[in-house]
């Protein structure tokens, strides 16, 4: 492994993980610094298996939550609906994943895509921001389970690089009725077995084509996108409920525009 392609898997491992629980794009994120610094894996596998830090951050941070729910599986009625809604929320992803994840590499996972999600996506979130939607929820363990599937129909719109997983779960739920707090505390719960998901479905698919220098650098990926997301988990919740998604939305439409202007300029 030679230091520059160090240096870009380092970068790209550090915006893996700062952006990856923020509605925001980490995939779309990853895409356009890859482009611009020229950084290309096959198939788009490093931008994917990278995801397994962040996985690991929210775990970390999540234990004893995740301990406790676990431990309270046998008797209490309410961990056992929260643990089925999650699978249920799952389920739209995987299926549609499953089905068609070559196809959306091969035809959406461009630059271009990328920059006009981004710029529609803030957007979005500026309108649902200042919306007075009605809240109903604002405990994740109480959401229902049709409510739990149509968050998972949303989060399939994330598919699309740029679009964002954890914005349309945060989206979706919020429409639906979740105050800013338990959207946001909900989307990290289904990252969990979302990105799982996604890491094993790209490793079996492409673990052959990986050299030696390919798994260096995802490991020292995985390594930098763990530690960044460690920082963001531990701090997202509290400044959501504090300032909402304003920052992230002016984020989107200028790294969007930006993006728009360096590929005119510089292809």
């Amino acid at each position: 492994m030679d230091p520059i392609s160090i240096g870009k898997a380092v970068l790209l491992g550090l915006v893996e993980g700062a952006t990856e629980f923020i509605p925001v794009s980490s995939t779309g994120h990853q895409l356009l610094v890859g482009h611009f610094i020229g950084f290309h894996s096959p198939n788009n596998t490093f931008e994917v298996l990278i995801q397994l830090g962040a996985i690991l951050a929210i775990l970390v941070v999540y234990f004893r939550r995740l301990v406790g729910i676990a431990t309270a599986l046998p008797h209490n009625p309410q961990a056992r609906r929260f643990v089925i809604g999650i699978l249920v929320a799952f389920l739209p992803a995987a299926v549609i994943g499953g089905i068609f994840s070559k196809m959306i590499k091969a035809y959406l996972f461009n630059p271009w895509i990328v920059c006009a999600t981004l710029v529609a996506g803030g957007l979005v979130l500026f309108v649902v921001d200042d919306s007075n939607l009605k809240v109903k929820k604002t405990d994740v363990y109480d959401f229902s389970l049709p409510m739990d599937f149509k968050i998972g129909i949303f989060q399939c719109l994330a598919m699309i690089p740029g679009v964002s997983r954890s914005g349309a779960t945060i989206v979706g739920a919020m429409l639906m009725g979740a105050d800013k707090r338990s959207a946001t505390e909900f989307s990290f719960y289904l990252a969990m077995p979302t990105m799982a998901g996604a890491f094993a479905k790209d490793l079996l698919d492409n673990y052959k084509n990986l050299t030696a220098d390919d798994a260096g650098l995802i490991v020292i990926g995985f390594i930098v996108s763990f530690i960044s997301a460690l920082f963001v988990v531990r701090v997202l919740l509290d400044y959501v409920s504090r300032h909402g998604f304003r920052l992230f939305a002016w984020w989107r439409i200028i790294v969007g525009a930006l993006g728009l202007a360096g590929l005119i300029v510089f292809g």
